[in-house]
């Protein structure tokens, strides 16, 4: 039976400003409409299993052998199975590298990719996926919101694919020195707009251009995390880490440094599909909203969101929670108002957070580099404290893995500081200084957000 997609918004029935959506669409319709038409998130009706063998039998084959596995999982009654092998043989052309630290835990660098960063997995798949499922003839618009990696990794995942515009928005004073020159510079079909804002304000500024019936005619979609285009990928890499490096089917606790929380719910996908996940570790930045609500039962977003070091980090209501609310029998809107809250018992069964503040974040990058010689930049250094907050509540020895989610390459000043290297630029990123461009600069306004919008997208291809 085909897996068909629905809101997270849809019992949300006498409350102002939202008509649910009650119906349900293939994943090629939640792929190009972004959210649905209530500002809920896309969720598949039904979870495809993975057996333990399929997932054991990965072991020593190349990642697109897994990528492959869950794409046909999700997408085979709506891809042709030879379009599903090209998409994920075209997007993953680099390494996954999983590096011992000490026994029993490892760092997965995610930070190989074309722009060093974790978001290059999901990225690159979508890209392809929504060229494929473009409608001849007409253009799509992507509006993205980023915190510091996502924006770059979109925009050159979409770099120069026909029939589709990027555009970016990132908060002027929260990104790094190279995350900036990244997203302004990629040029052609992307655009960069810097807003007088924070990352939630470019966010709401994304939501609320989706939800305007004056744009529809722009065939405006996300590729941001709202879309489940964007967390389907995000699954893949946690089966893969698991099936090499686990032994007879043990247990393993995945710690994922987590802000927006679509990472997060990639490993959240992964378990529920059958992989034998112990714990997911969500740990935050100081914007504690989620470890608040954990130990508290009572959410409340952090509005404005904390500046910390970790950037891309840097979330007050992560949209994904709409997600892990629904999965565990709740639902919050888009401005963090709780409808219903979720069994909090079961999700702190599977789920353990953490906030780690950004003098925390530092010690670890220095303890783990004395230690372990290995380096983390901010984002992995958090992963790696919530891993270590965690093992000092549940001692074992179950293998456990943390996510290294950016190189450390692109936060050059804050690494000198700590540990006085320099870090060499990965491949990917040798020919920035030399590359050229600027964003726009616009408020923190709808109005005039909205104006630029009427002004520069195009409706046809």
């Amino acid at each position: 039976m085909s897996i068909r997609y629905y809101s997270t918004n849809r019992h949300l029935n006498n409350v102002e400003g939202i008509v649910p959506f009650t119906g349900k669409v293939s994943f090629k319709e939640a792929l190009l409409k972004g959210q649905a038409s209530d500002e809920g998130l896309f969720m598949p009706d039904s979870i495809p299993m993975l057996s333990l063998k399929d997932i054991q039998k990965l072991k020593g084959k190349p990642y697109r052998d897994t990528a492959l596995l869950v794409a046909e999982a999700f997408l085979a009654d709506e891809f042709p199975p030879e379009v599903l092998k090209k998409i994920v043989k075209d997007a993953y052309n680099y390494s996954v590298p999983l590096e011992e630290v000490k026994p029993k835990a490892y760092v997965m660098r995610l930070d190989q990719g074309p722009t060093a960063s974790f978001k290059d997995f999901a990225a690159r798949m979508m890209a392809r996926l929504m060229s494929h499922c473009r409608p001849r003839g007409e253009r799509l618009n992507i509006l993205v919101a980023t915190s510091g990696d996502t924006g770059s990794a979109v925009g050159e995942a979409f770099k120069g694919v026909a029939g589709i515009d990027v555009t970016i928005l990132y908060p002027e004073t929260e990104v790094s020195n190279r995350q900036k020159k990244q997203l302004d510079t990629i040029g052609g079909n992307v655009r960069a707009l810097c807003v007088q804002g924070k990352f939630d304000d470019c966010q709401n500024l994304v939501k609320q251009a989706f939800s305007d019936p004056q744009l529809i005619k722009f065939n405006l979609t996300s590729a941001n995390s709202i879309n489940f285009g964007r967390i389907l990928p995000q699954i893949i890499y946690y089966i893969y880490a698991y099936a090499q490096l686990a032994e007879n089917g043990e247990q393993a606790i995945f710690s994922v440094p987590s802000g927006n929380f679509g990472d997060a719910l990639g490993c959240e996908y992964a378990r529920r599909m059958g992989l034998p996940v112990a714990k997911l570790i969500m740990p935050t930045n100081e914007n504690d909203e989620f470890p608040v609500f954990m130990t508290t039962g009572k959410y409340s977003k952090v509005s404005p969101s904390r500046a910390c070091i970790s950037n891309a980090m840097n979330v007050g209501h992560p949209s994904n929670l709409a997600r892990f609310f629904e999965l565990y029998g709740g639902t919050v809107d888009r401005v963090g108002k709780v409808h219903r809250y979720p069994d909090q018992e079961e999700m702190r069964q599977y789920i353990f957070s953490v906030s780690i503040t950004d003098e925390q974040t530092r010690q670890t990058i220095k303890s783990v580099y004395d230690r372990y010689h290995v380096v983390l930049e901010q984002h992995g250094a958090v992963g790696w404290a919530g891993l270590e907050a965690y093992l000092n509540t549940a001692p074992d020895k179950k293998l456990a893995i943390c996510l290294e989610t950016a190189h450390p390459a692109k936060f050059p000043e804050e690494i000198q500081k700590l540990l006085g290297l320099i870090m060499p630029l990965p491949e990917s990123m040798k020919d920035l200084d030399q590359r050229k461009g600027s964003a726009v600069s616009i408020a923190n306004d709808y109005d005039e957000f909205k104006n630029y919008l009427r002004k520069n997208l195009k409706i046809k291809e």
